[in-house]
């Protein structure tokens, strides 16, 4: 079987992230001949980031080679924004993409090759791959086809994201320089994040706990991370800001992920108090590398997320509207933000707990190598699954 895949490389972002390790997966099947075209980025100030994965990896996608002009191919996999539902020289047409805000509007930096995303979808029989149900509803209410809207979630390596031992960990905690009971969050600061109200969930939490410490893990290479930061900073009243800046550090560089899987190991938990996410793989790669997370409920995370590891934020859901826009979204309670935030910090069992619990979870049903089959499966229901490394 020969694929084409259309989207991005070497980039830290989500849908590049993506397309990267499935490249390396697929790149393991014996029957299966894949192919790249390089999209261009969304914005054009955004410039490839070398050094994300190991060298050998690294080479290995970057040699894939282009699509053929001479022979034909069996299907096509796009994962770049805007999504483009033009029609493929190929039998077979797969769209990744997601619907953060639990609907998607006719804007050109989200869809291309039709008017809307409905009349692109219901006048093809492209299949669009999204990674949540929270996602899949978004585009259903969009005018997606249900049919052709299929979930397919992120994944993890569990060669990078996985628990370290003790020793190691108190090891890489002091090279960090980090003490106190660390509180994790990666991603932009972008508003449906939640990092307002995180920000003043942890300024209610030290007053209890005054050794607690908040890591923010931004990437300044897409999303300018740092001055949304300082802007949700502004925000807070001079007594919330004051307790929460000394106990708060902030990473803005680009990371391989073999130091982002650091991070995870050494905090003492992950905490994502999210309005709209289309899957928010830091949680996941969180639970993969053993620690208990705190997430919002009723969100994308539920797909992904047990009380084994987890402790679910009461939330409400909301309909708003944003730049003139209908938007859906949930909106967390402070109060309760506050308690699992406190309950995580006393709760030691759990945690000991959620250091076996999630890693076996994600191993069992969230590795790049399950979301690859899954994907082929959709992408060419005849073919046979041979790789079994």
């Amino acid at each position: 079987m020969r694929i084409i895949i259309e989207g991005w490389r070497f980039l830290p972002h989500s849908y590049s992230i993506f397309n990267q390790f499935q490249l390396l997966e697929m790149l393991k099947y014996p029957n299966l001949e894949i192919f790249h075209k390089d999209i261009p980025y969304l914005d054009e100030n955004w410039q490839p980031e070398i050094g994300l994965f190991n060298v050998i990896d690294e080479s290995a996608i970057a040699n894939i080679p282009q699509p053929p002009h001479s022979q034909e191919a069996d299907a096509t996999l796009r994962i770049s924004v805007p999504y483009n539902f033009a029609p493929s020289n190929t039998e077979r047409t797969c769209l990744f993409a997601t619907t953060e805000w639990g609907i998607l509007h006719n804007e050109n930096f989200r869809i291309t090759g039709a008017a809307s995303l409905r009349e692109g979808h219901n006048n093809s029989d492209i299949i669009i791959i999204t990674p949540s149900q929270w996602s899949r509803t978004g585009f259903i209410r969009s005018g997606a086809n249900p049919d052709r809207t299929i979930v397919i979630p992120c994944g993890i390596d569990p060669n990078i994201y996985k628990p370290i031992a003790k020793l190691e960990r108190a090891a890489l905690r002091q090279q960090l320089g980090w003490e106190g009971f660390v509180f994790l969050n990666v991603g932009a600061a972008t508003p449906n994040k939640g990092i307002d109200l995180l920000l003043k969930a942890f300024a209610v939490v030290v007053d209890s706990y005054p050794e607690a410490r908040l890591v923010l893990k931004g990437e300044e290479a897409i999303y300018a991370s740092d001055s949304l930061i300082s802007q949700l900073i502004d925000e807070l009243t001079f007594e919330e800001a004051e307790k929460v800046l000394p106990r708060m550090a902030y990473i803005g560089d680009t990371l391989s992920f073999e130091k982002m899987a650091q991070l995870y190991q050494a905090a003492d938990a992950y905490v994502s108090l999210y309005l709209a996410e289309g899957f928010n793989l830091p949680a996941l790669e969180a639970i993969a590398c053993g620690l208990p997370v705190i997430c919002t409920k009723g969100g994308a995370t539920d797909d992904f997320t047990t009380p084994e590891f987890a402790f679910h934020v009461e939330s409400s859901f909301q309909e708003g509207t944003s730049n003139g826009q209908q938007i859906f979204r949930l909106m967390p309670d402070l109060e309760h933000s506050i308690a699992v935030m406190k309950n995580i910090i006393e709760q030691q069992e759990f945690r000991d707990r959620a250091a076996i619990a999630g890693p076996q979870f994600a191993a069992a049903g969230f590795t790049w190598k399950q979301v690859a089959d899954r994907l082929l499966e959709v992408l060419s229901p005849t073919i046979a699954v041979l790789n079994e490394s």
